[in-house]
Formats: C-alpha cells, structure tokens, sequence
C-alpha cells in the first residue's frame, strides 16, 4: 500500500523520494483526482492522469530532486498552501493542498515554477 501525506508538508518530502525512485504514478498519487499542476511552464495540466502522464516525461529528462527549505504553511479549514525556496533559483514553489476525509493531505494546485526577478 501506498504511503499517504498525513501533513501538507510531508508532500514536499514524498515528491522528492518518489521523484528520485522516478515512480512517477506514486507521484500522481500525491495529487487529487481533479488538481491542476501548472507544468510544463505556461501550461495547465488538469486530473490525476494527465498529470501522471507529464511527470512521466518530466522524469525522463530530469536529474537528481534535493528536499528544499519549506517557508511556512498557511491553513483555511480544510485546505493549506504550502510553499518551498527552491535551490534552483526558479523563484519559488507554491501549492495548494486539501485534507481528505481520512485526514490525509492531497494537493489540488500546485505551481511548480514561478520565475523570481532577473
């Protein structure tokens, strides 16, 4: 069985490991069945299977993921958004997730890029 987000932050720490044992459906499995990852740049990817579908490619071409630092969760009820610095200088990471009513955590947006200043 696969190991569920009991927090909002431990998706953060899941992506990494599932990125970096490129399983790219455990991954899916981070994300609700109606989320929107705003990948590849400049798109919308909308529901679990097509995000399936781009992490599949996004992991052919991508090297090593490294944990990076979380700013602090911001909560409403049932949904947080959850933000990381990332190391490679892309400006910033922010997503959305939900609580599921197990008590699990799933995100529903996520944006995984946001260009800084230049």
């Amino acid at each position: 069985m696969i190991e569920k987000a009991t927090t909002p932050e431990d998706l953060a720490v899941m992506f990494v490991e599932r990125a970096n044992a490129r399983d790219a459906e455990a991954l899916s499995e981070l994300y609700a069945e109606d989320a929107v990852l705003a990948f590849p740049p400049g798109s919308q990817t909308v529901g679990r299977d097509a995000i399936r579908e781009v992490l599949e490619r996004m992991l052919e071409q991508a090297g090593e993921f490294a944990a990076e630092e979380p700013m602090p969760t911001v909560y409403h009820g049932d949904l947080a958004l959850t933000s990381t610095r990332p190391a490679d200088g892309t400006g910033g990471r922010v997503q959305v997730a939900r609580r599921q009513p197990d008590g699990t955590w799933l995100r529903i947006i996520d944006r995984p890029e946001i260009r800084g200043p230049r």
